[in-house]
């Protein structure tokens, strides 16, 4: 384990032991399987919720990659969490060989895939009908497609509210990972390859929306100390994976585990643990308007309630927190 994981252990425990969370009913809508971080995300919330910390109503899954459902599954079941319902976006499957999901759905127990989970909406009005009012964090760590749809949705047998009302009336905050801020062009998450779909989602939420943008988890570096750890673990194999193969990194390969950028991670944490004055401080007074083409700028508006995290502790230190995170260490 990195030397400086070992230092500030210490003041993260002192950080933990004097302050108090309370559970956070949270939905994760994911593009699982490209890039690590969603990997990292998912682990975190499974040690999240071993502490008592978060409910974890469903994932999401952006990604129609054939093995990514396989290894949500896969995930879910190797921490002890195998009922936690996985909702799919229903378009055409395609498979990748860098994508981390088929080894891990390759190595570890599953019995979810693409064609035997839900639709996305489905699943997304199932639980929001279910749920109490002003209840449920939503997490998107991927392209808004799902929500999109959800949006455009219209009453059913699972509920006679449009899925805008649902959204309205169920929905407590959105922790959105994407865009740049103040600005920024053509972000991963923003785009996906879907003009318009952000562009036409945000304005379209009325309830609290905090950004994790692309510069915050772009300097924050993790993942190598996962060469220490069991080589039997989805953490393991996916990061190993994913540093061998991935296109932007895989040049760099020496045979271990890289440290990769943390976008999603920083989402999830603010999700659970809010960290306001700790990890970061927000930016309000504004809001975020995306273009077509996956950019964004920050807009003065001070009825809007859109607000946008910016770093405050150093990049070493909060990347050495969420390690633990990841581990469990915590």
């Amino acid at each position: 384990m990195k030397s400086k994981t070992v230092l500030l252990f210490i003041a993260l425990s002192f950080f933990l032991s004097t302050a108090s969370y309370s559970q956070t009913k949270i939905i994760f809508d994911t593009d699982f399987g490209g890039d690590a971080d969603d990997l990292g995300a998912l682990v975190m919330l499974h040690h999240f919720i071993d502490r008592g910390e978060c409910e974890l109503l469903g994932i999401m899954c952006w990604s129609t990659e054939e093995y990514a459902v396989s290894a949500i599954d896969a995930v879910n079941r190797f921490y002890g969490h195998p009922g936690v319902p996985v909702g799919a976006r229903k378009d055409d499957t395609f498979h990748t060989d860098w994508n981390y999901t088929r080894p891990i759905s390759d190595r570890f127990p599953h019995e979810l895939n693409h064609d035997n989970v839900p639709d996305a909406v489905l699943l997304y009005r199932k639980i929001l009908s279910g749920n109490p009012d002003s209840s449920i964090v939503i997490v998107t760590v991927g392209p808004l497609k799902n929500i999109e749809r959800l949006l455009r949705s219209g009453s059913d047998s699972i509920s006679g509210l449009t899925g805008k009302e649902l959204i309205e009336r169920k929905v407590r905050e959105f922790v959105i990972m994407g865009g740049e801020y103040p600005e920024g062009d053509n972000e991963w998450n923003f785009d996906g390859g879907m003009q318009g779909v952000t562009k036409y989602v945000i304005p379209r939420l009325s309830m609290p929306i905090t950004f994790s943008g692309y510069e915050i988890g772009e300097g924050i570096k993790t993942g190598e100390v996962f060469n220490d750890i069991d080589p039997d673990t989805p953490l393991y194999v996916g990061f190993m994976h994913f540093s061998e193969n991935a296109p932007w990194i895989k040049e760099n390969f020496r045979g271990k585990i890289l440290d990769n950028s943390t976008y999603d991670q920083t989402a999830v944490l603010y999700a659970v643990r809010k960290g306001v004055g700790t990890y970061w401080n927000k930016v309000t007074g504004g809001k975020c308007v995306p273009d077509e083409k996956g950019g964004n700028k920050w807009i003065k508006d001070n009825n809007s309630n859109h607000s946008y995290l910016v770093l405050k502790m150093g990049r070493e230190e909060i990347a050495a927190q969420i390690e633990c995170f990841m581990l469990g260490e915590f």
